[in-house]
Parts: structure tokens; sequence; C-alpha cells
């Protein structure tokens, strides 16, 4: 009688830590990262469109919405979930352009109109909602290219001119509108790539070139134009980073990449950290899966929005929480 009452006690201590286990996996197992919708684009459905951000302002505009190339332009006020419609761009509609901020205003030019690449640009003010025509890009015409704002300059680099994928970059300055030529840039040729910004340094990856998906990772020192490699977005085999016509931003010192095409349109998002050039997959986007969408971010709200899957586009737009649980019931 004792011996089955001491095998009645083991079995339920082991029980009970069997129980105390599985509720410890269920928590271990649970997705990081949360989504939200926000209040759907006004306007028509789109993809390949550009987008910057202004302080909490994210601007949107130009695209193909799978009949006609756009040069409408639109304001999303981040803190009040709603859109304003404002100025047309004045050139011609486009898809694939570059469009970037520098302080208090946004620059957008280049790209392709359905006919030809493109190479005007232009500068937008927030403040009087009006544009003025700039210094055509210095490196002639380019569409898929990437581009960015940082210490008061803009930059643009790679793309394709119509006949070749490229790999060069040129820097604007917007107090004398002028582009000037860097060098350095050691990686591969590439179009449709993606760049974000984390403390004042530049992280440049994905894209594809003669069909094949880039995976080499860059930093750029602003300070020193120098570009250095960073681990390549292969570089552990359970990375699945490597994708083009992604969207790229930054958020409370993290950096993001997702969406995108790899055979196929892409939901799924991997975060970044500088301090150990490491990647973690977080939940994807719980939206349709897409290519070709724009990204805002102020630096601690970020946004996925837009973009196509196949001939279906779409005027959606999702927050990211990186650091929640997922909920699938919000």
């Amino acid at each position: 009688m004792k011996n089955n009452k001491t095998r009645l006690i083991a079995i339920v201590i082991i029980t009970l830590n069997a129980i105390t286990f599985m509720s410890c996996s269920s928590d271990d197992d649970t997705d990081r990262g949360n989504w939200q919708e926000r209040s759907v684009f006004d306007g028509t459905p789109r993809s390949n469109a550009i987008s910057f951000t202004i302080n909490d302002f994210g601007y949107m505009g130009t695209g193909y919405d799978g009949d006609d190339y756009l040069n409408d332009f639109w304001q999303y006020n981040i803190e009040g979930d709603y859109w304003v419609q404002k100025a047309n761009f004045p050139g011609v509609g486009r898809s694939a352009a570059s469009g970037f901020a520098i302080d208090d205003k946004g620059y957008v030019g280049v790209g392709y109109d359905g006919d030809d690449e493109l190479s005007d640009f232009w500068e937008y003010n927030p403040s009087t909602n009006t544009w003025t025509q700039k210094a055509n890009f210095g490196g002639g015409v380019r569409r898929g290219a990437v581009q960015f704002g940082i210490n008061g300059m803009g930059y643009v680099g790679t793309g394709n001119d119509g006949d070749n994928d490229k790999k060069d970059f040129w820097k604007y300055n917007p107090q004398t509108d002028t582009w000037s030529e860097l060098v350095g840039f050691g990686g591969e040729k590439r179009i449709n790539a993606t760049t974000f910004i984390i403390d004042n340094k530049v992280y440049l990856g994905t894209g594809s070139s003669n069909g094949l998906y880039k995976v080499d990772f860059w930093e750029f020192d602003p300070s020193t134009e120098v570009w250095t490699r960073l681990n390549d977005l292969d570089e552990d085999d359970d990375y699945s980073i490597a994708r083009s016509n992604a969207v790229g931003f930054d958020m409370d010192g993290l950096g993001y990449i997702a969406t995108g095409y790899y055979g196929g349109a892409l939901s799924s998002i991997w975060e970044y950290t500088p301090a150990s050039d490491e990647w973690e997959e977080i939940t994807a986007l719980e939206g349709t899966v897409r290519q070709d969408a724009v990204a805002f971010s102020n630096g601690s709200r970020g946004y996925v929005l837009m973009g196509r899957t196949g001939s279906l586009y779409l005027d959606d737009i999702y927050e990211l929480f990186p650091q929640d649980d997922y909920d699938d019931e919000d």
C-alpha cells in the first residue's frame, strides 16, 4: 500500500511538472510583433509609389494603379490617423521613382513613366504646399534606385537606366542645388533594393540583378562617406531575408526589412540589431502579401502600406508594434 501511495505521489508531481513545462513552452513560443490596421488610404490603390516622413507626417504619391501612372500626392497624419490630399506632383505621372526628406523639405524625382526612364527632380515645401523643380539627377535617367536623406544631404544610387543595372551613388546638396558623384561603394549592381537609417548610419541591402537576389549588406557613414560591408543577408542558414521590391524603415534603434518579392509576393519582416549585426524574424504583416509597397517611420512608429500582389493593387495601411506579442483579435 505504501509503494502504491508513493507511486501515486510521483505521478502527480510528474504531471504537475509537465503542465508547468507546457505552460512555459507556450509562453516561449508566443510570436513577437503585432500589427494593427489604420485608416485606409483615401485615394487610388497603387504600387511603386514614393514615400518619406517629416516629423509626424508621412507623405506618399506617384505610383502605378494597373492602368495609369499617377502624380497625386498625399499626407498621412500619424497622430490623427487620417489622410489629406496635397498639391499634385507637377512632373509626369510615374512609378519606381525616388523620394526622400532633407530636414523639413521633401524631394521626388527620376522613375519611369511607362515609356521612358526619367531624370527630373523636384522639391516639396510642406509649409506652403508647393513644388519647385530642381537640378536633374546627376546620374542621368533612373528607375528602381535607392535613396535617403541624412545630415542635410540627399543620396540616390543603384537602379536601372533603361539599359543596365547600376551601382553608382550621387549626393544632392539642397543649398547649392547640385549633384556630385560618390566613390567607394563596393556592392553589386542592383535594382529595387532598400535602406533604413539608425543612429546616423545608413544600411543598404536586398534588390536583384541579372535574375539573382542580392545578399550583400552595407553600412554607410555620411560623416566620412565610407561604405562598410557587414554580414551577408544569408550569413545564417536560418535567415531568409533576400528579396527585391521590399520596404525598409527604422524604429527605436532597430531596422526592419518587410514584404517584397522572392519568386512571389511576401509578407515576412526581419528586424536588424546594429550592435550585433544580427537579424530576427518577427510576426509577418497581417494583411495581404505584397511587393512594391512603401513605408512611413518617425523613429518611434512604423507603417507599411500600398503595394500589390499580382494584379491586385492595395490601399491599406498597417502599423507595426514590434515588441508586442502577436494578437489575432485586434
